[in-house]
């Protein structure tokens, strides 16, 4: 897996997935699950919808794209 996802965007993943996490253990909801989609994409620096999507935010593989 190439990363896709680069370092404001992880960081942005990472906070969002525990808010919804959060969330979802405060109002007793199985919905908090979707949280770990963010944070679990966050924390690997992958996400398939983003690469479906030709997007990529990684800042390494947008310099080596350049040379």
């Amino acid at each position: 897996m190439k990363c896709n996802v680069g370092g404001t965007e992880k960081s942005i993943r990472i906070i969002v997935g525990i808010v919804i996490i959060a969330a979802g253990i405060f109002f007793r909801s199985w919905w908090g699950i979707i949280g770990l989609v963010p944070l679990i994409t966050g924390a690997i620096g992958y996400c398939p919808v983003s690469q479906a999507l030709g997007i990529n935010t990684c800042e390494e593989d947008r310099d080596k794209e350049k040379i």
